[in-house]
């Protein structure tokens, strides 16, 4: 039991479903709205990977959670406890119509540095992986293709996992549109569609 356990976060049920990894490494198994996709992507602490979405024209909906790892219905504390595998994701789903998921792999890749393993500036640990988790064979094959384009600019080699989406556990509320709402300071950053202002990472 971690020091977190020890403290009342993040306590675990004696359902022993919980720690079925089956479970979680299923396929994910929601369903977008009729005539979208999803797709999701680990890029470090979502809460600024979210709003980079958000502001994405033909992005409909977006929601922060923790994917890829293996216990059953995780929460916050678990996730950082580093044990569990989980990365922080952004689940984004999008009108094919109205943004190409080329568009979508471009914020991805232009939002954080895909070379270094399991960090994002000052935030450490596999929960700020890189990870492109697709949903389709097509999601797949552009996600490759625009992995081996960046790689040829860049003089570090890209670290970025290429996965298919697992199931998506949605965070804790506070947690969704945390910049938006106005972050850790209480200064609310704009999700208007096409917005460019500088994302501040923690509000």
């Amino acid at each position: 039991m971690n020091i977190l356990n020890k403290l009342g976060f993040g306590a675990r049920s004696s359902d022993p479903s919980t720690i079925d990894p089956t479970i979680p490494q299923s396929p994910d198994d929601d369903l977008p709205a009729a005539g979208q996709q999803f797709v999701q992507f680990g890029a470090g602490c979502f809460w600024g990977v979210e709003l980079a979405f958000q502001r994405v024209p033909g992005v409909t909906k977006t929601e922060v959670g923790y994917s890829q790892g293996l216990l059953h219905n995780p929460t916050y504390e678990d996730v950082c406890t580093g044990t569990t595998n989980h990365n922080e994701v952004v689940r984004v789903q999008y009108d094919p119509k109205e943004c190409s998921y080329e568009t979508l792999l471009n914020v991805f890749w232009a939002r954080h540095d895909p070379t270094t393993m399991n960090r994002q500036g000052n935030d450490v640990g596999t929960q700020y992986r890189s990870g492109i988790y697709y949903y389709t064979q097509e999601q797949e094959k552009a996600a490759r293709e625009t992995l081996e384009q960046q790689q040829k600019l860049l003089n570090r080699k890209i670290v970025t996992e290429i996965l298919p989406a697992k199931k998506f556990y949605r965070a804790e509320e506070y947690h969704q549109q945390y910049l938006a709402k106005g972050g850790r300071f209480g200064f609310k950053q704009s999700a208007a569609k096409s917005c460019n202002d500088p994302i501040r990472c923690y509000g």
